[in-house]
């Protein structure tokens, strides 16, 4: 960020936490939505000016002050159906009041659909086969919609999985739940959580109104050696594995949505346009951060 600026962090959580500490860092006066008084307190203690209420109940949200302020929006679709309410709940909130700086909409490459491990630019079809990934390019179609009827510039950042500290597949480890073979697991993307909140950053930077920014750290791997990778980094015996027909009987259906889906996430347009140097570009040295 290149000058202290006004920030809001819709859905300030794992994520938007970081972004929060690296935007005041950067000289940044940072507000910021939290879902429960609870953590809204937590926010508020750590000297952020923050405002307590979820998104599922239009009537609940008070005004929100975003004039001039870089706002960045990390809350999650709700689960069930094919659109984002609370997306479109929020957008109906800030077109009550003036318009922000600047958005950046945190979105996922779940929009992008089964390629069967092709790879995907920004410029790939967005024809999402899963509800997930459904409700992620409502949500996408809703901010530029609010964009365009209010002229403030919409960055668009499609994530790959998240891992990071306290962000590692330990349950599943432990529990000892199936994996897909390693000769039916397709490539899946991942970015570390310390890169992705400086992605952010550079987004609301450099980025400029309709950019998509895939955000990825270039070295997919299947989610089976993701696994592996951690179990043998934690000393615990590896999953067992089971074949994709097994899979469909023995794995959660969102598991097995993650698990079925393959694409290979190009993520050039992020390096070269946001001039990021990922911190961690592969996970040998991203899990060994995140223990």
């Amino acid at each position: 960020m290149s000058q202290a600026q006004k920030v809001f962090i819709a859905g300030c959580g794992y994520i938007g936490e970081r972004v929060g500490r690296l935007a005041r860092e950067d000289g940044a006066e940072v507000a910021c939505m939290a879902r429960s008084n609870e953590h809204g307190e937590q926010l508020t203690a750590g000297g952020y000016e923050t405002v307590a209420c979820a998104l599922d109940d239009p009537a609940r949200i008070p005004a929100l002050n975003v004039s001039g302020s870089v706002v960045y929006y990390f809350v999650p679709p709700p689960g069930g159906g094919i659109s984002d309410p609370r997306a479109r709940n929020f957008c109906a909130a800030l077109g009550r009041s003036a318009a922000p700086a600047k958005i950046i909409y945190i979105s996922a490459t779940s929009v992008y659909g089964e390629t069967g491990g092709a790879i995907v630019t920004e410029a790939s079809p967005t024809i999402p086969v899963s509800a997930m990934g459904k409700r992620r390019l409502d949500a996408e179609n809703t901010f530029r919609a609010y964009g365009a009827a209010s002229g403030a510039p919409v960055t668009i950042l499609r994530v790959s999985g998240i891992y990071g500290p306290g962000r590692l597949p330990l349950m599943q480890i432990q529990q000892q739940q199936p994996l897909l073979r390693e000769e039916e697991s397709g490539p899946s993307n991942r970015i570390h959580a310390d890169d992705l909140a400086r992605i952010c950053l550079a987004a609301a930077e450099k980025g400029v109104d309709g950019e998509i920014f895939n955000v990825s750290d270039g070295h997919p791997s299947s989610m089976t050696t993701y696994f592996n990778a951690v179990a043998d980094l934690l000393q615990q015996p590896r999953q067992p594995l089971v074949t994709l027909e097994e899979a469909r009987r023995v794995m959660s259906p969102l598991m097995l949505s993650y698990v079925s889906e393959s694409r290979i996430v190009d993520n050039s347009r992020m390096l070269e346009r946001l001039g990021i140097t990922l911190r961690y570009p592969t996970i040998a040295e991203g899990l060994r951060a995140s223990l």
